[in-house]
């Protein structure tokens, strides 16, 4: 499994906009690609231009398959000139025996 959290931070002219892609990638990602298992994206409330993107793949293949989608790439080159910064942050996860159980509240 790969666990990463996006840190963006868009410039605000463009935010709405970009908002919306990050949206669309998120949802198109999820439903159409067995490998994708959340691309939850969040804004910050103490500042909106600041957007963080919790992504999780089934492993390595998964995640660079989704990186060649033609619903990524739109992304990737439609919104590069609205992010003034971003770093990517691999995670581990400290306890993925529980992520069953926390898709399964989803559906209570």
């Amino acid at each position: 499994m790969l666990v990463r959290i996006s840190e963006i931070e868009v410039y605000p002219q463009y935010l709405d906009e970009y908002l919306q892609y990050a949206r669309t990638v998120g949802v198109t990602s999820v439903c159409e690609e067995p490998g994708v298992i959340c691309i939850y994206p969040m804004q910050l409330k103490r500042d909106s231009c600041q957007i963080r993107i919790l992504e999780i793949y089934a492993s390595d293949e998964a995640y660079k398959h989704h990186i060649k989608t033609a619903h990524f790439q739109k992304y990737k080159t439609e919104t590069l000139h609205m992010v003034k910064s971003l770093d990517l942050v691999d995670m581990d996860a400290l306890a993925p025996a529980t992520m069953l159980q926390i898709f399964k509240k989803m559906h209570k």
